[in-house]
């Protein structure tokens, strides 16, 4: 049976081009801390749009899409 993904549309700040992916992990809220944060991502426990990411402050713009564990994480560009 397929998991069911929690569904989180992350807004990236007016101004901003990207995130680091450990700030948008904790900025929605689905590791405790940057440590944590860190661990999964290097672990290669973390997708971006499909494939495994490993660099921890890779920039994450708006359009991609990242998995986690049981949540999916849309990244979006805030609207006008």
């Amino acid at each position: 049976m397929a998991r069911k993904l929690n569904r989180i549309l992350f807004t990236i700040r007016d101004g901003e081009d990207f995130i680091p992916l450990i700030s948008l992990l904790k900025a929605c809220e689905v590791v405790y801390s940057g440590a944590e944060a860190q661990e999964v991502v290097a672990a290669g426990m973390v997708l971006r749009n499909g494939e495994v990411e490993t660099r921890k402050r890779a920039k994450i713009k708006a359009g991609e899409t990242i998995v986690f564990e049981n949540y999916e994480i849309f990244v979006d560009y805030p609207s006008d």
